[in-house]
Protein backbone atom coordinates (compact mmCIF):
# COMPACT_ATOMS: atom_id res chain seq x y z
CA UNK A 1 0.00 0.00 0.00
CA UNK A 2 1.45 3.31 -1.09
CA UNK A 3 1.84 6.19 1.32
CA UNK A 4 1.14 9.75 0.23
CA UNK A 5 4.07 12.08 0.74
CA UNK A 6 3.34 15.70 1.60
CA UNK A 7 5.95 18.37 1.09
CA UNK A 8 6.58 20.11 4.40
CA UNK A 9 7.16 23.56 2.85
CA UNK A 10 4.35 23.82 0.24
CA UNK A 11 1.92 21.33 1.74
CA UNK A 12 1.48 19.75 -1.71
CA UNK A 13 1.73 16.00 -2.20
CA UNK A 14 4.81 14.72 -4.02
CA UNK A 15 5.30 12.02 -6.58
CA UNK A 16 7.50 10.16 -4.14
CA UNK A 17 10.60 10.88 -6.19
CA UNK A 18 13.54 12.49 -4.43
CA UNK A 19 17.00 13.41 -5.74
CA UNK A 20 19.60 14.70 -3.32
CA UNK A 21 16.90 15.95 -1.00
CA UNK A 22 14.90 17.62 -3.78
CA UNK A 23 11.34 16.33 -4.04
CA UNK A 24 9.08 16.46 -7.08
CA UNK A 25 5.72 18.06 -6.33
CA UNK A 26 2.69 16.35 -7.79
CA UNK A 27 1.06 19.48 -9.24
CA UNK A 28 -1.84 18.75 -11.60
CA UNK A 29 -1.56 20.09 -15.16
CA UNK A 30 -3.59 23.23 -15.92
CA UNK A 31 -7.01 22.32 -17.21
CA UNK A 32 -6.66 24.53 -20.32
CA UNK A 33 -3.46 22.67 -21.19
CA UNK A 34 -5.11 19.27 -20.78
CA UNK A 35 -8.07 20.29 -22.93
CA UNK A 36 -5.77 21.68 -25.64
CA UNK A 37 -3.75 18.49 -25.56
CA UNK A 38 -6.82 16.32 -26.17
CA UNK A 39 -8.02 18.67 -28.90
CA UNK A 40 -4.71 18.30 -30.74
CA UNK A 41 -5.02 14.52 -30.51
CA UNK A 42 -8.54 14.67 -31.92
CA UNK A 43 -7.35 17.05 -34.65
CA UNK A 44 -4.47 14.75 -35.58
CA UNK A 45 -6.74 11.73 -35.84
CA UNK A 46 -9.26 13.66 -37.92
CA UNK A 47 -6.47 14.98 -40.17
CA UNK A 48 -5.11 11.53 -40.88
CA UNK A 49 -8.62 10.37 -41.80
CA UNK A 50 -9.29 13.35 -44.08
CA UNK A 51 -5.87 13.52 -45.81
CA UNK A 52 -3.34 10.94 -47.06
CA UNK A 53 -1.38 9.83 -44.03
CA UNK A 54 -1.12 6.21 -43.01
CA UNK A 55 1.53 4.21 -44.88
CA UNK A 56 0.38 0.91 -46.37
CA UNK A 57 2.37 -1.79 -48.14
CA UNK A 58 2.62 -0.09 -51.55
CA UNK A 59 1.03 3.32 -51.01
CA UNK A 60 -0.75 5.28 -48.29
CA UNK A 61 -4.32 5.91 -47.26
CA UNK A 62 -5.82 8.41 -49.72
CA UNK A 63 -7.96 10.31 -47.17
CA UNK A 64 -11.67 11.10 -47.36
CA UNK A 65 -11.10 14.49 -49.05
CA UNK A 66 -9.13 12.96 -51.92
CA UNK A 67 -6.31 15.52 -51.61
CA UNK A 68 -3.10 14.89 -53.55
CA UNK A 69 -0.02 17.08 -53.31
CA UNK A 70 1.04 15.81 -56.75
CA UNK A 71 -2.22 17.04 -58.26
CA UNK A 72 -1.74 20.32 -56.42
CA UNK A 73 1.68 20.82 -58.04
CA UNK A 74 0.33 19.72 -61.42
CA UNK A 75 -2.51 22.25 -61.20
CA UNK A 76 -0.15 25.06 -60.15
CA UNK A 77 2.20 24.27 -63.03
CA UNK A 78 -0.72 24.22 -65.46
CA UNK A 79 -1.86 27.60 -64.14
CA UNK A 80 1.66 28.99 -64.52
CA UNK A 81 1.89 27.68 -68.10
CA UNK A 82 -1.47 29.25 -68.89
CA UNK A 83 -0.39 32.59 -67.38
CA UNK A 84 2.79 32.79 -69.43
CA UNK A 85 1.19 31.35 -72.56
CA UNK A 86 0.54 34.74 -74.17
CA UNK A 87 4.16 35.79 -73.68
CA UNK A 88 5.49 32.53 -75.08
CA UNK A 89 3.19 32.84 -78.10
CA UNK A 90 4.39 36.39 -78.70
CA UNK A 91 8.03 35.35 -78.44
CA UNK A 92 7.44 32.55 -80.92
CA UNK A 93 5.98 34.96 -83.47
CA UNK A 94 8.47 37.84 -83.10
CA UNK A 95 12.13 38.31 -83.88
CA UNK A 96 14.61 38.80 -81.06
CA UNK A 97 15.00 42.44 -82.07
CA UNK A 98 11.24 42.94 -81.77
CA UNK A 99 11.24 41.16 -78.41
CA UNK A 100 14.09 43.33 -77.13
CA UNK A 101 12.18 46.45 -78.18
CA UNK A 102 9.01 45.46 -76.26
CA UNK A 103 9.34 46.22 -72.53
CA UNK A 104 6.95 43.52 -71.30
CA UNK A 105 8.25 40.84 -73.65
CA UNK A 106 11.87 41.76 -72.93
CA UNK A 107 11.27 41.51 -69.17
CA UNK A 108 9.68 38.08 -69.56
CA UNK A 109 12.37 36.86 -71.97
CA UNK A 110 15.20 38.08 -69.71
CA UNK A 111 13.72 36.22 -66.72
CA UNK A 112 13.16 33.02 -68.71
CA UNK A 113 16.51 33.30 -70.49
CA UNK A 114 18.29 33.86 -67.19
CA UNK A 115 16.88 30.59 -65.88
CA UNK A 116 17.99 28.80 -69.04
CA UNK A 117 21.44 30.36 -68.75
CA UNK A 118 21.85 29.11 -65.15
CA UNK A 119 21.11 25.55 -66.23
CA UNK A 120 23.02 25.38 -69.51
CA UNK A 121 25.67 28.12 -69.77
CA UNK A 122 27.24 28.79 -66.36
CA UNK A 123 29.53 25.77 -66.70
CA UNK A 124 31.60 27.65 -69.31
CA UNK A 125 30.67 31.32 -68.97
CA UNK A 126 30.33 31.44 -65.17
CA UNK A 127 27.34 32.23 -62.97
CA UNK A 128 27.77 35.94 -63.64
CA UNK A 129 28.54 35.42 -67.35
CA UNK A 130 31.99 36.81 -66.58
CA UNK A 131 33.69 34.04 -68.57
CA UNK A 132 37.16 32.65 -67.93
CA UNK A 133 40.26 31.77 -69.91
CA UNK A 134 39.04 30.43 -73.26
CA UNK A 135 35.40 31.32 -72.51
CA UNK A 136 34.27 34.84 -73.44
CA UNK A 137 32.97 37.35 -70.94
CA UNK A 138 29.39 38.13 -71.98
CA UNK A 139 29.13 41.33 -69.95
CA UNK A 140 31.57 43.46 -71.91
CA UNK A 141 31.11 44.99 -75.35
CA UNK A 142 33.83 42.95 -77.06
CA UNK A 143 32.06 40.52 -79.40
CA UNK A 144 33.77 38.03 -81.66
CA UNK A 145 30.70 37.36 -83.80
CA UNK A 146 28.57 40.44 -83.11
CA UNK A 147 26.60 41.72 -80.13
CA UNK A 148 23.24 42.47 -81.71
CA UNK A 149 20.34 40.35 -80.49
CA UNK A 150 19.94 38.52 -83.80
CA UNK A 151 23.70 37.89 -84.03
CA UNK A 152 23.71 36.44 -80.52
CA UNK A 153 20.71 34.28 -81.46
CA UNK A 154 22.61 33.00 -84.50
CA UNK A 155 25.60 32.08 -82.33
CA UNK A 156 23.46 30.27 -79.75
CA UNK A 157 21.38 28.51 -82.38
CA UNK A 158 24.22 27.06 -84.45
CA UNK A 159 27.19 27.22 -82.09
CA UNK A 160 30.80 27.89 -82.91
CA UNK A 161 32.94 25.32 -84.73
CA UNK A 162 30.25 22.75 -83.92
CA UNK A 163 30.93 20.11 -86.53
CA UNK A 164 27.46 18.53 -86.65
CA UNK A 165 25.71 21.83 -87.49
CA UNK A 166 26.25 22.89 -91.13
CA UNK A 167 25.40 26.52 -90.28
CA UNK A 168 27.76 26.81 -87.32
CA UNK A 169 30.12 29.77 -87.14
CA UNK A 170 33.54 28.72 -88.36
CA UNK A 171 36.93 30.35 -88.16
CA UNK A 172 40.31 28.86 -87.55
CA UNK A 173 43.52 30.78 -87.07
CA UNK A 174 46.44 28.96 -88.76
CA UNK A 175 49.25 27.60 -86.64
CA UNK A 176 51.92 30.14 -87.58
CA UNK A 177 54.56 28.00 -85.95
CA UNK A 178 54.57 26.13 -89.27
CA UNK A 179 54.50 29.29 -91.40
CA UNK A 180 56.85 31.89 -89.92
CA UNK A 181 60.07 31.66 -87.93
CA UNK A 182 60.31 31.77 -84.12
CA UNK A 183 61.99 35.18 -84.45
CA UNK A 184 59.06 36.49 -86.47
CA UNK A 185 56.61 35.07 -83.91
CA UNK A 186 58.43 36.99 -81.17
CA UNK A 187 58.35 40.14 -83.31
CA UNK A 188 54.67 39.98 -84.19
CA UNK A 189 53.80 39.11 -80.58
CA UNK A 190 55.64 42.23 -79.42
CA UNK A 191 53.82 44.31 -82.01
CA UNK A 192 50.39 42.96 -80.99
CA UNK A 193 51.22 43.51 -77.32
CA UNK A 194 52.23 47.08 -78.09
CA UNK A 195 48.75 47.80 -79.45
CA UNK A 196 47.38 47.64 -75.91
CA UNK A 197 50.51 49.07 -74.25
CA UNK A 198 51.76 45.73 -72.88
CA UNK A 199 54.99 45.33 -74.86
CA UNK A 200 58.24 44.57 -73.02
CA UNK A 201 60.80 44.53 -75.82
CA UNK A 202 60.09 47.62 -77.92
CA UNK A 203 62.88 46.82 -80.39
CA UNK A 204 60.70 44.03 -81.79
CA UNK A 205 57.69 46.22 -82.48
CA UNK A 206 58.73 47.67 -85.83
CA UNK A 207 59.73 44.37 -87.47
CA UNK A 208 56.66 42.83 -85.83
CA UNK A 209 54.43 45.36 -87.60
CA UNK A 210 55.83 44.15 -90.91
CA UNK A 211 55.16 40.52 -90.02
CA UNK A 212 51.64 41.48 -88.98
CA UNK A 213 51.01 43.32 -92.27
CA UNK A 214 52.17 40.33 -94.27
CA UNK A 215 50.29 37.63 -92.35
CA UNK A 216 47.51 38.95 -90.11
CA UNK A 217 45.65 41.85 -91.67
CA UNK A 218 43.47 39.58 -93.81
CA UNK A 219 41.54 38.57 -90.68
CA UNK A 220 42.36 41.15 -88.01
CA UNK A 221 42.41 44.16 -90.33
CA UNK A 222 45.10 46.74 -90.98
CA UNK A 223 44.16 48.51 -87.75
CA UNK A 224 44.00 45.19 -85.83
CA UNK A 225 40.44 45.95 -84.78
CA UNK A 226 39.33 42.46 -85.78
CA UNK A 227 36.67 41.20 -88.15
CA UNK A 228 33.41 39.74 -86.91
CA UNK A 229 32.84 37.99 -90.21
CA UNK A 230 35.69 35.67 -89.30
CA UNK A 231 35.35 35.84 -85.53
CA UNK A 232 38.75 37.55 -85.47
CA UNK A 233 39.21 39.42 -82.17
CA UNK A 234 40.08 43.09 -81.71
CA UNK A 235 43.77 43.10 -80.75
CA UNK A 236 43.89 46.70 -79.63
CA UNK A 237 41.82 46.47 -76.46
CA UNK A 238 42.73 44.97 -73.11
CA UNK A 239 40.41 41.98 -73.47
CA UNK A 240 42.18 38.67 -74.10
CA UNK A 241 40.56 35.27 -74.42
CA UNK A 242 43.70 33.18 -73.86
CA UNK A 243 45.86 35.55 -71.81
CA UNK A 244 47.66 38.83 -72.35
CA UNK A 245 51.38 39.58 -72.69
CA UNK A 246 53.89 38.62 -75.30
CA UNK A 247 54.36 35.05 -74.09
CA UNK A 248 50.63 34.27 -74.18
CA UNK A 249 50.26 35.97 -77.56
CA UNK A 250 53.23 34.06 -78.96
CA UNK A 251 51.73 30.77 -77.76
CA UNK A 252 48.48 31.58 -79.52
CA UNK A 253 50.30 32.62 -82.71
CA UNK A 254 52.45 29.50 -82.68
CA UNK A 255 49.70 26.94 -82.01
CA UNK A 256 46.32 28.64 -81.57
CA UNK A 257 43.57 27.24 -79.42
CA UNK A 258 40.08 27.13 -80.87
CA UNK A 259 37.12 26.89 -78.58
CA UNK A 260 33.95 25.02 -79.49
CA UNK A 261 30.43 26.00 -78.49
CA UNK A 262 27.56 23.56 -79.10
CA UNK A 263 24.56 24.41 -81.25
CA UNK A 264 21.71 24.76 -78.77
CA UNK A 265 18.72 24.79 -81.10
CA UNK A 266 18.02 21.05 -80.89
CA UNK A 267 18.26 20.97 -77.13
CA UNK A 268 16.49 24.20 -76.22
CA UNK A 269 14.15 24.86 -79.13
CA UNK A 270 13.61 28.16 -80.92
CA UNK A 271 11.62 29.90 -78.19
CA UNK A 272 14.14 29.29 -75.42
CA UNK A 273 17.03 30.20 -77.73
CA UNK A 274 15.31 33.54 -78.36
CA UNK A 275 14.81 34.08 -74.62
CA UNK A 276 18.44 33.20 -73.99
CA UNK A 277 19.62 35.57 -76.74
CA UNK A 278 17.60 38.43 -75.24
CA UNK A 279 19.01 37.64 -71.79
CA UNK A 280 22.64 37.65 -73.02
CA UNK A 281 21.93 40.83 -74.97
CA UNK A 282 20.67 42.44 -71.75
CA UNK A 283 23.82 41.72 -69.76
CA UNK A 284 25.44 45.03 -70.58
CA UNK A 285 27.40 44.48 -73.74
CA UNK A 286 24.48 44.02 -76.09
CA UNK A 287 24.52 46.32 -79.10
Amino acid sequence: MSTEHIDDVSGISTTGHEWDGIKELNNPLPRWWVITFYITIAWAIGYTIAYPAWPMLSSATSGLLGYSSRNDVKNELAAAELAKGKYVAAIQSKTVSEIAADDALREFAVAAGGATFKVNCVQCHGSGAQGSKGFPNLNDDDWLWGGKADQIQQTITHGIRFASDPDTRISEMPAFGDIITPEQIAQVSAYVASLSGKVQDTSLVEPGAKVFAENCVACHGANAKGNREFGAPDLTDAIWLYGSGEAAIAAQVRAPKHGVMPAWIDRLGETRVKELAVYVHSLGGGE
